[in-house]
């Protein structure tokens, strides 16, 4: 349980000479769901970004499986088993919801298993199954959202990075959103979340760190934070 899967240290990320993410350290251990919170701006995208090779870094490193991943592009990550659920979803719209799976499982080769994957991703999120032949475009909100939930799953990842995934859904859709992240960490998957919705995210979290101004201001065993005074002003509305 404390094998460090992903271990950011140093990591800072400027956007046009502002400096988004200003040198944090976080680490994933394996087997974990780790949650990143914070208010918006705090640069918790950027993080995940930088992570995923979709955005260089401009100092520090990122380990992920104990080799520096720093310079490397995100299909050669996803390749190896780093793969992300983005912010805004991000779903093939022309395609069906079928097509959109198999798009998930693009660097596999395994057709059988991943015909045995596509079945329990329709059982996980039966919603799906009863539109697999619909356009993704055509999908409400929280059904895109469990599209590109199952679409980074289809990857079969190491380490499943997800942004913001109960943005925007009503609050019965977020329920089942954070019921599907808890399932799958259960699972054997290891997560970083990063959620706005903090007291959630905490709830079904091992470990959080709470990121301010691009920096990790607080962190500790998630539960704990949920009862830290400073943590329930600030974020939770308290």
């Amino acid at each position: 349980m404390n094998t460090p899967l992903l271990k950011v240290r140093g990591l800072k990320v400027a956007y046009g000479g502002i400096e988004a993410v200003k040198g944090i350290d976080f680490e994933v251990n394996e087997g974990e769901l780790v949650t990143l919170i914070g208010s918006n701006g705090a640069g918790k995208t950027t993080t995940m970004k930088a992570i995923t090779g979709t955005l260089p870094m401009n100092d520090g490193d990122i380990e992920y499986l104990g080799q520096s991943i720093r310079g490397r592009g995100a299909w050669d990550l996803v390749k190896d088993g780093l793969a992300m659920v983005p912010e805004g979803r991000g779903v093939f719209t022309r395609m069906t919801i079928a097509e959109n799976l198999q798009m998930g499982a693009h660097i596999r080769n395994d057709h059988a298993e991943v015909a045995a994957d596509l079945e329990k991703m329709f059982a996980l999120f039966p919603r799906l199954k009863e539109r697999r032949d619909q356009l993704a475009g055509t999908l409400s909100g929280g059904e895109q959202q469990m599209l590109a939930m199952a679409r980074g799953l289809m990857s079969r990842p190491k380490v499943l990075l997800m942004d913001e995934p109960s943005m925007g859904l009503s609050p019965i859709l977020v329920d089942r959103i954070f019921e599907i992240v808890r399932d799958v960490s259960a699972q054997g998957v290891t997560i970083l979340l990063v959620e706005q919705n903090a007291s959630r995210a905490l709830q079904i979290a091992d470990r959080g760190y709470v990121m301010d101004s691009g920096l990790i201001t607080m962190q500790g065993e998630a539960k704990k934070m949920l009862d830290d005074p400073k943590v329930r002003a600030a974020y939770l509305g308290e």
